[in-house]
């Protein structure tokens, strides 16, 4: 196992267009970013988790958050999420970096550990425990976990030139076979049709819903999450009409400030976290 820093970066802002200011909505009795914050610093090899958001003044509040609650904070470009993640890891010292986004307050600390572990024994670039088709997904949706090397991400954030690849940070790494060795820490089964994430309103309250089983505790694992999901089958059915965001979609934000373009899409722009 390497003896590198291991840091997770939290990526968060506060302008998602489904749900805005969803990072800071309270899930339980706290914010859904504490959410995030508490159960990935229980991963055992993560050394330090820190939170990168943006310099727009709508995340000041989250810059806040971060500040009382005794977390790093970087802020960088609102839509360059390549270059925020690069500049967080370079100034955390990382040597390895774990990707987690804000709007997943179930995720869970032993697939966090499963996914670097994953990194290690693969001697990989780049781990994801899923990737968008081609790849088959088997992880439960917010359950994503991306593990890079720096020396990797330092290169994909001086080479990478799509929008695409900018704004959802690792794309580069897989959008074309053989520019880095790559793993995927599949799970032997599928949990892919299961949805623990917020990004719509009817996340947000079946997320609550959650809580609430729980007795607003965020201690449960996968496991104890799953076997109450059974005994739930209201939670899923709630979700059942909710489209997941394509992992390939480009904010049409950030492309009218870009490009000056407007984004001519029928489904709602892609959020960063």
């Amino acid at each position: 196992m390497s003896e590198q820093k291991t840091v997770a970066i939290i990526q968060a802002r506060m302008s998602s267009s489904r749900l805005p200011g969803k990072v800071l909505r309270l899930v339980g009795s706290q914010p859904m970013l504490a959410r995030v914050l508490a159960r990935a610093s229980r991963a055992s090899l993560v050394d330090e988790v820190m939170v990168a958001t943006t310099t727009d003044p709508s995340d000041e509040p989250i810059a806040e958050f971060c500040e009382k609650a005794g977390i790093t904070c970087f802020r960088g470009d609102l839509y360059d999420v390549l270059d925020r993640y690069y500049q967080a890891a370079k100034l955390s010292g990382a040597g390895v970096v774990v990707r987690l986004t804000a709007d997943c307050p179930f995720i869970d600390p032993e697939e966090i550990d499963r996914t670097i572990t994953h990194f290690h024994l693969t001697c990989a670039d780049f781990t994801a425990n899923r990737l968008p088709p081609p790849f088959r997904r088997t992880s439960a949706i917010g359950m994503d976990t991306e593990v890079v090397s720096f020396a990797a991400l330092e290169r994909a954030w001086q080479e990478a030139a799509e929008p695409f690849e900018r704004e959802h940070v690792m794309p580069y790494f897989y959008d074309m076979p053989g520019r880095f060795k790559i793993s995927v820490a599949d799970w032997d089964e599928n949990l892919s049709h299961l949805r623990f994430t917020v990004d719509t309103p009817e996340d947000l309250e079946v997320a609550n819903q959650v809580y609430a089983a729980f007795d607003d505790h965020d201690d449960f694992t996968l496991q104890d999450l799953l076997v109450a999901n059974a005994r739930h089958p209201e939670w899923q059915a709630q979700l059942a009409g909710v489209k997941h965001k394509d992992l390939f979609e480009v904010d049409h934000r950030a492309k009218e400030l870009n490009q000056g373009q407007t984004a001519e899409r029928d489904e709602p722009p892609h959020d960063d976290e």
